[in-house]
């Protein structure tokens, strides 16, 4: 596809404490890279990938959030118009895995009230300094009834999977919605912006 070959856009947000992973997970999805020594966030970082979805054309656009409290004046006015969050902890850091609460509640504070979600456990390759049990993981999705999958951007473990389940289960609800509605098509005029259902793109803030 070509840059402006889509049919719908969404929003997508990388969200979890610092360090947990989301900026290579991020790498290795849009750009099938890692980097051992990438710095920490700072503010808010960007990517997309295209990919077809029940014979749509899909444009995700995925915001990588600074974990770090300084910053959370800043990320947040970026949950506006997403219609999807990855929430991200370290399997090897116990307090990354009890923060997920708080990421779930402060996204739910501000994004739409369609929102879908996904949990991850990163860096599920390091068993051996693993804090956090795969089935604390599952216990942790299903009281919010939302998926679960351990990934590892080192070692290209369930991201695809991770990003793919994510995108079809907002591209499941928008055409829910369209059906709903009743007088909506999938058209080029009609392009799915990041900030609502339909219309021009705009700015986040």
């Amino acid at each position: 596809m070509n840059d402006d070959d889509y049919d719908m856009i969404y929003k997508v947000i990388l969200i979890g404490d610092s360090g947990v992973g989301k900026t290579n997970l991020l790498s290795r999805f849009t750009k099938n890279e890692f980097n051992l020594n990438t710095k920490t966030t700072v503010g808010v970082e960007f990517g997309a990938k295209k990919f077809v979805i029940d014979n749509s054309k899909v444009k995700a656009q995925i915001w990588d959030t600074a974990g770090q409290e300084r910053y959370k004046s800043i990320t947040s006015c970026y949950y506006k118009g997403a219609k999807g969050a990855i929430v991200v902890y370290d399997v090897t850091r116990k307090e990354t895995f009890v923060n997920i609460d708080k990421w779930l509640l402060e996204f739910k504070k501000n994004a739409d009230s369609d929102a879908c979600y996904i949990i991850l456990g990163n860096k599920c390759d390091l068993e051996e300094t693993r804090q956090v049990l795969t089935e604390e993981g599952l216990s942790k999705s299903e009281t919010y009834s939302i998926p679960f999958m351990e990934t590892s951007a080192a070692e290209k473990i369930n991201v695809e999977k991770a990003f793919n389940t994510l995108v079809r289960e907002i591209h499941k609800n928008f055409l829910t919605l369209v059906k709903e509605e009743g007088n909506f098509s999938l058209e080029k005029e009609n392009t799915v912006d990041i900030n609502g259902l339909s219309g021009n793109k705009k700015k986040c803030c």
